[in-house]
């Protein structure tokens, strides 16, 4: 892989010397502009103002517009002797737990190449250090005319480095939410959660881009002079009046598409707040299964704990029922007693 940066990471008073390159790559297919009328290649070319003429990329250079419009330029040179240390340098400046970074801030992905034999061992140990601590290294590195925020994590034997967003960067979520005031039913729910169940996981190895593959179809039927593949019906939709027949069709829908038999979603029983997970036993089990299990034997629980319950409260009654009877055959026997005393 080629890569775009290079310098070293600063890990304390360690240098680490290191290659920057890319972690991931776009596979989108790319049109270019025409004419519409004759097919002709639309073009933009790189004309200098001054001379009136075409320029190679060789000949432009970088400049900065002042207020005036002053052109003030500035060359690699100047950008490489800048007074700040993440000129060539990505520096640590702190270790913290994964969880504290908000995904909102990712941004590009990068690897961190080790650069040569002499890199070797100081990256070793920045990698395991990062493993064992369960944290990521919060960095600050300049790229691309920026300073910039980034988060290194451990991928298989590597380093990646991720961008980071500076936090004044990501907006806050205002007037998103819905203004409405809403309240959801425990039963839609618990047709939500069954819904969640019964799509369950997938292995994101498994997911590939479709809309490529229609467009690179398109293309191969127009390239053959074939007439381009017609586009499928529309499902039948609208608007959802009925959020929980909505739910319930949705259900049916996702447990005939995996091959189970449709169960009456209408008489799903409701589900406790507070979930507790099986412990596994032995073989792997679905998420389903597992969250199915977790459920009935916490209904199991509460039903034995409640006849435990009821039990009780029976004998407790049988028992001051008997304890009334008895003080009241007793009564009498007292009165007789003090009548004899006194005569």
């Amino acid at each position: 892989m080629r890569s775009i940066w290079n310098g070293a990471i600063s890990f304390g008073l360690v240098s680490i010397p290191i290659k920057l390159v890319n972690a991931t790559e776009s596979h989108s297919i790319s049109f270019r502009q025409i004419h519409t009328e004759d097919g002709g290649r639309i073009r933009y070319r790189k004309v200098c103002e001054l001379e009136d003429r075409e320029v190679s990329q060789a000949e432009i250079g970088k400049g900065y517009e002042d207020a005036d419009g002053t052109i003030i330029p500035i060359t690699d040179e100047d950008l490489s002797h800048l007074p700040i240390p993440t000129a060539k340098t990505i520096e640590i400046v702190a270790f913290v737990p994964a969880d504290r970074i908000d995904p909102l801030q990712m941004d590009a992905a990068y690897y961190l190449q080790a650069g040569g034999a002499p890199a070797a061992k100081p990256y070793t140990l920045l990698r395991e250090a990062l493993k064992r601590s369960n944290k990521v290294a919060i960095t600050k590195y300049a790229l691309r005319g920026r300073e910039r925020l980034g988060m290194l994590r451990v991928v298989g034997d590597a380093i990646a480095m991720h961008g980071l967003l500076w936090p004044d960067e990501v907006r806050a979520p205002e007037g998103v939410a819905p203004d409405a005031s809403v309240t959801v039913r425990d039963k839609e729910l618990d047709l939500a959660d069954a819904l969640m169940d019964t799509l369950g996981e997938v292995d994101l190895d498994d997911l590939h881009d479709e809309y490529r593959e229609a467009v690179e179809e398109v293309v191969a039927a127009k390239a053959a002079g074939e007439a381009p593949p017609e586009a499928p019906a529309p499902a039948a939709g609208g608007k959802v009046l009925d959020l929980m027949a909505a739910l319930e069709n949705s259900v049916r829908a996702a447990k005939e598409s995996r091959g189970e038999e449709p169960a009456d979603v209408t008489s799903l029983s409701p589900r406790p707040s507070a979930r507790t997970a099986p412990k596994e036993t032995g073989g792997k089990k679905s998420t389903a299964a597992k969250k199915t299990a977790a459920s009935t034997s916490t209904r199991k629980s509460t039903a034995k704990s409640t006849a435990k319950s009821a039990e009780g409260a029976k004998k407790t009654t049988a028992a001051k029922s008997t304890a009334k009877k008895t003080a009241t055959k007793k009564t009498p026997a007292k009165k007789t007693a003090s009548r004899k005393r006194t005569a």
